[in-house]
């Protein structure tokens, strides 16, 4: 039998520093400090601007390399110039620790046997958010988080804000956007985007409210969250997708991907019907300009086959839409009252659809949706009976 090396053994093997962020928490620094020094002497102590006692504080600690900017820049900034420094020190990772107090240092030891069992990955340490004393707005921004990491990489994670992390910092981006909180969540994105394995690991918590300081500003730093999960969903389904698909139906072969995975891929008959009816809805819908990236939004939210949603989405393609367009108003006469009676011929302008807007757009999400689901229904007739067939032979 192999024997089992205890953790602490496990440490001088890996190549690696902490990185300790911190502004004005000079309750928790010292501790924090001291509790890491106890697993390891590479620490790197980022000092952001603090204007209370941590200047003093640090003092103590000569012997740790230190960062002071001269003013409070965010914890992206902090982090970021943190990396550049364990990167010059020619450090393979970096564990970030956040000096609040919150984290137990003990459990440095088990990113370490995690990264030794799968090197080159993104760790987070996933804390019970069901814990007492943990802030309800804190399991809720939490939960949002996971849900849009989720939808822009297709990685589910417990808990993706926590500043406990191991980062493998010749594989993560050099560049980033942001400098605040948010960068936390850009740089898990942009490495999950580059192939490097995301995922979670069980960690220890404290939340003392007598102790623990937050300097997150709820509107300020969700309203640049919400922006940056703007951008990179907007990225996700505009390039990220696609890019993926493409990866993956060459890596296999154009053909062999098309009827493996679209024609012949394990979703169920209904599912490919609802792709379709996806499709169709979207494409037939008043929403020009928009379609490509609702497609994509909701073809991922229901986990259809986007391939299938996108071919049917094509519908609206130039010699369909002027029967379209005269279908929606048509239809949408029945439930929007006009003055102006439309007729299919050369006489019918731009200028009368915008005349007839509501009713064009009224018409347009009725008949999109009857379209949808009369062709969705029909799919799945015609696709059940093709696969009893082919079940038959």
């Amino acid at each position: 039998m192999k024997p089992v090396i205890p953790q602490q053994e496990l440490l001088p093997t890996i190549n690696f520093c902490v990185i300790v962020p911190t502004y004005n928490n000079h309750k928790t620094l010292k501790k924090v400090l001291d509790s890491i020094l106890d697993f390891t002497p590479n620490v790197i102590i980022v000092n952001d601007g603090s204007t209370d006692e941590t200047s003093e504080i640090l003092k103590q600690y000569t012997q740790l390399t230190q960062i002071h900017h001269t003013k409070n820049s965010g914890k992206g900034m902090a982090l970021r110039n943190g990396f550049k420094k364990a990167i010059e020190m020619n450090f393979e990772y970096a564990i970030t620790i956040d000096s609040d107090g919150q984290h137990f240092a003990s459990d440095i030891s088990n990113f370490i046997v995690e990264i030794q069992n799968q090197p080159n990955s993104l760790l987070i340490g996933s804390r019970n958010m069901t814990q007492e004393n943990v802030p309800k707005k804190s399991s809720f921004g939490n939960k949002f988080s996971n849900f849009w990491f989720w939808f822009e990489t297709g990685i589910k994670l417990e808990d993706t804000q926590s500043g406990f992390r191991l980062y493998p910092l010749q594989l993560i981006p050099k560049k980033y956007y942001t400098n605040k909180f948010e960068f936390e969540i850009e740089v898990i994105v942009r490495s999950a985007w580059k192939g490097i394995v995301v995922k979670n690991i069980p960690i220890q918590i404290l939340y003392d409210p007598a102790e623990r300081v937050s300097h997150f500003r709820p509107f300020k730093d969700f309203t640049r969250i919400s922006i940056l999960n703007t951008v990179l969903v907007i990225n996700t389904l505009l390039y990220i997708k696609p890019r993926d698909f493409f990866r993956r139906a060459k890596k296999k072969g154009f053909k062999k991907f098309f009827l493996e995975d679209i024609l012949e891929s394990s979703d169920s008959d209904f599912k490919k019907a609802a792709a379709i009816a996806l499709g169709i809805f979207i494409g037939m819908s008043p929403f020009w300009g928009f379609q490509t990236i609702l497609l994509l939004f909701f073809a991922t939210l229901f986990k259809l086959n986007k391939v299938i949603a996108y071919l049917s989405s094509n519908v609206s393609f130039p010699p369909f839409i002027p029967f379209i367009i005269y279908g929606s108003l048509k239809m949408g006469s029945y439930f929007v009252s006009s003055e102006t009676p439309l007729v299919l011929d050369s006489s019918l302008t731009l200028d009368d659809i915008q005349k007839n807007a509501t009713q064009y757009i009224v018409g347009s999400l009725i008949l999109a949706t009857v379209s949808a689901l009369i062709t969705g229904l029909l799919s799945y007739l015609l696709l059940t009976f093709f696969s009893s067939r082919k079940n038959k032979k």
